[in-house]
């Protein structure tokens, strides 16, 4: 008869979760964790088999969360819906500073980056409202992403600390200079696939 368990793998994910939430990545330890949980690391791993698979399933729960500020970002119409992509990475950034860190900022030179649901959504969001063909509008996209992103690390590194309207004048400011940029541009200048390099 398999033995009953006091925690389910669900629940030691998100008590894993939440240790990294307030401590950080690194503080993820089966002792850490055991007494988060007030026992030993003894049903970690009768649930996992190592700290490694824990660790990827922390990582999409996460990632879950992520997706869910995106969501309601980009569904509660303050921001048009690709601004609003933006506003949400860097709302995520300010107030899950510890899980941004593990999802965006993180090693990833061993990892296979794929372009995915979400991001085929973006460029679609892109093209349609500017009329970029799909080429150019993921090279907007990249150059976007990066001023975003250096803003969201920014604000996770306590460097500096904008305010919200700031940050979303900042954003329509530089949206639009790419955008005046790439329709003087000749489309038939971006021929490379910028994901796959």
């Amino acid at each position: 008869m398999p033995r009953n368990y006091l925690f389910t793998k669900g629940q030691i994910v998100e008590i894993g979760l939440q240790l990294i939430r307030e401590k950080g990545m690194t503080a993820l330890t089966a002792r850490a964790l055991g007494e988060k949980m007030g026992t030993s690391s003894k049903p970690i791993f009768s649930l996992f088999k190592n700290m490694e698979e824990l660790k990827e399933e922390i990582l999409v729960s996460a990632d879950n969360l992520y997706q869910m500020y995106l969501q309601r970002e980009m569904t509660a119409g303050k921001y048009s819906p690709y601004k609003a992509s933006g506003m949400a990475y860097i709302r995520f950034a300010r107030e899950e500073k510890h899980l941004f860190e593990l999802l965006f900022m993180r090693n990833r030179s061993q990892e296979e980056i794929k372009s995915g649901k979400e991001l085929k959504q973006i460029i679609s969001i892109i093209s349609e409202s500017t009329g970029m063909s799909k080429k150019t509008a993921e090279l907007f996209h990249l150059q976007m992403w990066i001023y975003v992103h250096g803003i969201a690390t920014m604000i996770v590194t306590s460097y500096l600390n904008f305010e919200e309207a700031i940050i979303s004048q900042m954003l329509s400011d530089i949206y639009n200079s790419l955008r005046l940029y790439y329709s003087d541009m000749n489309n038939t200048k971006v021929t490379e696939d910028v994901w796959k390099q």
